[in-house]
């Protein structure tokens, strides 16, 4: 596979404090030198044979082949997010960043902070889209790795030196605040509305309980700290909770088996929610059996070691 040039996206001569000079030997040499590496590894591994090369050849070249085309891509990105009037941000982005970041001037000097640590370094900053949250996130990215698994990033601006040391030397800041004058916002939010459109990763789907409602080890922790009332049960089997060590605190253990023998403890008055070990299914035939008998029940999603994962306080197993 032959991967293409990508024509240069933004207009040299228009921007402002960057010149032509500088734009077209970044593109020329330093995004042309990585789509160059690129297409020679690819064509050697086109011509390998994984059953005879030795291991460590093929995992070499792969890893050469991950940094080539995350500059590659990056370089893209970085020359397509110039070009405009980097003031003014469209209403879409400019509320995306205000709900992720408290407001575009928070973002903008958390943006600015990451570019300044890598100066006289290396590596990208980029405004980065998580499609599991639904958030905007800034991240910077050494070596031409370290992106953020399943993000998409809609801004990116280059900090290697090759990106400004030929016209700024080593001002540093001055390049920052240049490339911050002409962001092209109207691009970021084409990119922004492409990448909400790709759905999140998909949840853990238990179909015998999908009408079944849960709550989130987080939600849990939240109601505790702000004191709001909830009977929270432990229902790990008794083969298993004679073994366990610790227990969630504020909750109670009950056996699974034995529902009518203790649900009489129960106030239908205040929400109950479930846990088993893993978030399953005891839990789940525990929460379903109590909403039968007229209780708000739910279960715990992740189970006991949700709670655990969270660090969420615990206690002695009694």
């Amino acid at each position: 596979m032959r991967y293409p040039i990508a024509p240069l996206f933004c207009r040299p001569w228009t921007l402002n404090g960057i010149t032509p000079r500088l734009i077209e030997s970044h593109y020329e040499h330093n995004y042309g030198g990585a789509l160059a590496r690129l297409n020679a590894i690819a064509k050697e591994l086109e011509t390998l044979d994984p059953g005879t090369t030795p291991p460590d050849i093929i995992s070499r070249l792969k890893r050469d082949e991950m940094t080539a085309l995350n500059s590659t891509l990056l370089h893209e990105l970085y020359f397509a997010s110039l070009g405009g009037d980097g003031r003014t941000l469209p209403e879409i982005v400019a509320s995306a960043i205000a709900r992720d970041f408290a407001s575009v001037d928070r973002w903008r000097q958390e943006y600015v902070a990451l570019a300044t640590a890598l100066a006289g370094s290396s590596g990208w900053v980029l405004l980065t889209y998580v499609p599991r949250d639904g958030r905007l996130i800034n991240q910077t990215a050494s070596d031409h790795g370290q992106n953020i698994a399943g993000g998409i990033p809609i801004l990116a601006l280059d900090m290697y030196e090759h990106a400004y040391q030929l016209e700024f030397g080593a001002n540093a800041a001055a390049y920052i605040a240049a490339f911050m004058r002409n962001i092209d916002w109207k691009a970021v939010q084409t990119r922004l509305e492409d990448a909400t459109k790709v759905a999140p990763p998909r949840p853990l789907e238990q179909k015998q309980f999908a009408e079944l409602p849960s709550i989130t080890a987080e939600e849990i922790k939240a109601m505790l700290d702000s004191g709001t009332p909830v009977q929270i049960i432990d229902t790990r089997p008794k083969h298993y909770s004679t073994r366990a060590q610790d227990m969630m605190a504020g909750a109670i253990w009950r056996d699974p088996e034995r529902v009518d023998d203790w649900i009489g403890e129960l106030s239908k008055e205040t929400p109950v929610v479930t846990f088993c070990v893993y978030g399953f299914h005891i839990g789940c035939e525990t929460a379903a059996t109590l909403r039968k008998a007229g209780f708000d029940a739910r279960y715990m999603a992740g189970g006991h070691y949700a709670w655990k994962a969270i660090k969420g306080p615990v206690k002695l197993f009694a």
